[in-house]
């Protein structure tokens, strides 16, 4: 009988043990006087007693160890959260919300609801959500935005006209798509019903037409991400 009363006793004092290791809270202090009461009441052989302060003991033990995991869920989740909005403040600052409007959204999204997870007290999708909020911005980087205008060139030394241009990477990457640039421009060019007359030293506007990000004029100096289309 002694030795069942001994393992309620052994078993309160591991789960306070667990408590002890985060927080001393109410539940952990109920808990230790609970082991102690059932320690004397067993010595003097009351062991009714003994058996109820284990059971007490016991209880706010494991209310003890429910209330740190929260506690700790809770600082996950925070801690989740802060990281996402480091790395949103860090997108911000190379105009990723600009160059990958897609991730950028979907890693602002999935902060919001980590971030009503979190006040709900459903930490695990709150880390969730933060998680995901953090992946989203995995593939972005610092880069030149294709440019929003070019400088027309002498055809002798670049072949430029619509056809042209528009292949070009850092312009759409598809000749077929040149009647972008015509219908941008043609208001500037002294024939507008002719494509084939532009003249060098012409600003060419190269209008968005997938909602990537341009601007400034060309520079052949910088290194451009080729358009994708996407």
């Amino acid at each position: 009988m002694k030795k069942v009363f001994l393992a309620l006793i052994i078993m309160a004092a591991a789960f306070t043990a667990f408590a002890a290791s985060y927080k001393n809270n109410t539940y952990q202090k109920l808990a230790d006087e609970y082991t102690k009461k059932a320690e004397i009441a067993l010595d003097a052989g009351e062991y009714d007693d003994a058996i109820e302060y284990s059971r007490l003991a016991e209880e706010n033990a494991a209310l003890s160890k429910a209330y740190i995991a929260s506690m700790l869920a809770r600082k996950d989740a925070g801690d989740a959260i802060r990281l996402a909005e480091n790395k949103i403040k860090y997108a911000e600052s190379i105009q990723a919300d600009l160059n990958f409007p897609m991730a950028f959204s979907s890693a602002m999204e999935n902060l919001e609801r980590a971030k009503k997870c979190y006040d709900d007290e459903d930490f695990e999708n709150a880390i969730s959500y933060a998680r995901m909020s953090s992946d989203a911005l995995a593939g972005i980087k610092e880069i030149t935005p294709l440019p929003e205008y070019y400088i027309v060139k002498p055809w002798a030394e670049t072949k430029d006209c619509y056809w042209n241009i528009s292949g070009r990477p850092y312009v759409y990457n598809n000749p077929l798509l040149w009647e972008n640039l015509y219908q941008a421009n043609k208001q500037n060019m002294p024939k507008p019903e002719d494509p084939n007359l532009i003249h060098p030293g012409m600003k060419m506007k190269i209008p968005s037409i997938t909602g990537e990000y341009r601007s400034g004029v060309y520079d052949p100096k910088k290194e451009y991400e080729p358009y994708s289309g996407k």
